[in-house]
């Protein structure tokens, strides 16, 4: 047992918020592949490099999930921390 209640509160929020965001992401991510460009299509197709293994290399357009993913990940830990400060809990 706990000795402090809000504690519990803490880590259900820090648990369930990344997670609903995630989840909205994720739908984001099925629905669109990537930021459209007007060359974009020709980006995915133009081969820039060939490896020797046979891997080709392109200038794809990065996903647009990737950028979200990236995105929110600097931002909560921005706000864990500042939160985590704020409350003056020790991690």
């Amino acid at each position: 047992m706990r000795h402090f209640n809000l504690l519990n509160f803490q880590h259900i929020i820090l648990y369930v918020f990344p997670t609903l965001i995630f989840i909205v992401m994720f739908g984001l991510a099925l629905a669109f592949s990537h930021l459209k460009s007007d060359d974009a299509e020709e980006r995915k197709k133009k081969i820039i490099y060939r490896f020797p293994e046979g891997i080709e290399d392109r200038d794809a357009p990065f996903p647009l999930f990737m950028t979200l993913t990236i995105a929110g990940t600097v931002i909560w830990v921005f706000f864990y921390i500042l939160g985590t400060g704020w409350l003056g809990v020790k991690i």
